[in-house]
């Protein structure tokens, strides 16, 4: 197992990779390393897998083992790599996380249970057993809408204490208030981090967050704007974050969202097929013509990056 020297602080921009497919449906691997070389090309702090934008809940074991490997093999072992255990229980989750550590990943983005929606004593106890089983770092992901277990700032505050339970990724509506609560609530060595597609990137920096886990089609366009706000270039910041602002309220929809992200992928030449599988959609004409005019008005760059 991996030892507290493993543990690693995930801050800064952490983008969620798609998984590519191809025509077929099956893992297109070399989609994946061209994404992952764009993702490193656009100065991401880390890379994240297997979370609710990489179509995670779709992935076979041999898949996952794949993916984690490629990623760790481009992004070096320097870089924080990020593995999303999505699970309904303590055994089923230890599973996956003891996978994703065997894989090279040095962090784990962790959902609660939800189908058996669990008691305050079993939450605390499942991320108990996630992080000392594992010897990870491991995030608290906070996804109520998803998961339909409520996370209030004082249940947070409890993981906060426990070994190795190092972060929270807050994505309950609304996430710029709760982020500045948390964020008071804590010491200094817990982080708490935004997702949510970096709806509310900004006002979350605001009020304290250390870091974004969005999706991964505009790091390069993210990047940049985190370094003006770092630097003091507030209003420059949020000029550029509004442009993009239409895109990622787009990429938010429900069942849509996979088939949005991987069609910019697509339109930026990184990745080749914008096949996604099911319960995800395929773009309806409607939504495909909507996404048109979003690119017309806010252009992106195609990638030149080497494909092979």
């Amino acid at each position: 197992m991996s030892t507290s020297e493993s543990r690693v602080r995930v801050r800064g921009l952490v983008p969620i990779l798609a998984t590519p497919f191809d025509a077929t449906g099956a893992l297109d691997v070399a989609g994946l390393r061209r994404l992952v070389q764009f993702e490193l090309e656009a100065g991401v702090d880390g890379l994240a897998v297997f979370g609710l934008a990489s179509e995670g809940f779709a992935l076979t074991a041999p898949e996952r083992t794949t993916i984690l490997t490629q990623t760790r093999e481009l992004a070096g072992p320097d870089l924080p790599l990020v593995a999303g255990v999505n699970a309904t229980s303590t055994d089923t989750a230890l599973e996956l996380a003891l996978a994703a550590c065997d894989g090279g990943a040095d962090a784990l983005m962790v959902l609660p249970p939800y189908l058996a929606k669990p008691s305050g004593a079993q939450l605390v106890d499942f991320y108990a057993t996630i992080a000392e089983r594992t010897g990870l770092h491991v995030m608290v992901q906070d996804a109520p809408a998803t998961t339909g277990v409520t996370m209030p700032v004082s249940a947070i505050v409890e993981l906060s204490k426990l070994p190795g339970v190092d972060s929270v990724k807050v994505e309950a509506q609304p996430t710029a208030p709760k982020v500045g609560e948390v964020t008071a609530a804590v010491d200094g060595m817990f982080d708490v981090l935004g997702g949510q597609n970096s709806l509310f990137l900004l006002e979350e920096y605001a009020r304290g967050a250390v870091g974004t886990m969005p999706a991964c089609e505009f790091s390069d366009l993210l990047a940049p704007i985190l370094a003006d706000w770092h630097a003091g270039h507030q209003v420059r910041a949020h000029q550029a974050f509004n442009l993009l602002l239409p895109l990622i309220r787009f990429g938010l929809q429900p069942r849509l969202a996979w088939a949005v992200h991987k069609e910019v992928l697509v339109r930026r030449g990184i990745i080749d097929c914008a096949r996604v599988r099911v319960p995800a959609a395929a773009l309806d004409d409607g939504s495909r013509a909507a996404l048109d005019l979003i690119l017309r008005l806010v252009p992106l760059p195609s990638w030149q990056g080497v494909r092979g």
